[in-house]
């Protein structure tokens, strides 16, 4: 007789209570995906200024129009609450403090990548575009370009566009240069 192992997956709700009895620390840097819990590359200080640099940008863009977190949970549902390198979400005037955004109200994600790049193309790419997040952009910061996924069907983005430093990227009609965007060496 053959058995079968079943992964036991957790939930958001068991998620949080690990932190409230201290299992998961205060400082670790985790997010949770289909249900696992996952450790988040460290932040390295180019990854980190260009995080503070786009979404400084995207503040003078879009004033008082929109609310941008920056490393904040989004509830997908009860197995997913990733935390993106920022998130454009639609304008709540308490800066969603009654409760995590959810899929309907994001307007695009942005992820910055160097080693990450292999999980937020084949873990997140799906699960945002599972969840009908419109526009997901990676930020590559070997390749210094920025792939923009737009057009989710079921459990993956029909488009994809790659922009080069010497590009322009529209955003919500609003135009961003990829110069402006990357810190080059």
């Amino acid at each position: 007789m053959v058995t079968e192992v079943v992964k036991r997956l957790i939930n958001v709700d068991e998620y949080y209570k690990m932190a409230e009895v201290g299992i998961l620390k205060p400082d670790d840097h985790v997010e949770l995906i289909n249900g696992e819990i996952f450790q988040m590359s460290p932040i390295g200080s180019r990854h980190a200024a260009i995080v503070d640099r786009l979404a400084r940008k995207l503040n003078q863009l879009f004033p008082n129009q929109i609310n941008i977190r920056v490393k904040n949970p989004i509830r997908f549902d009860m197995n997913n609450e990733p935390e993106p390198d920022i998130s454009l979400l639609k304008y709540k005037a308490d800066d969603y403090a009654s409760a995590h955004p959810v899929p309907a109200d994001v307007l695009a994600i942005f992820e910055v990548a160097g080693s990450s790049i292999r999980f937020d193309r084949e873990v997140k790419a799906p699960l945002y575009a599972t969840h009908g997040i419109r526009e997901y952009w990676i930020i590559d910061l070997d390749t210094n370009q920025i792939e923009v996924f737009s057009k989710p069907q079921d459990d993956a983005y029909t488009e994809t566009r790659i922009f080069r430093p010497w590009d322009e990227i529209s955003l919500m009609g609003k135009m961003l240069s990829v110069k402006e965007l990357l810190i080059l060496d």
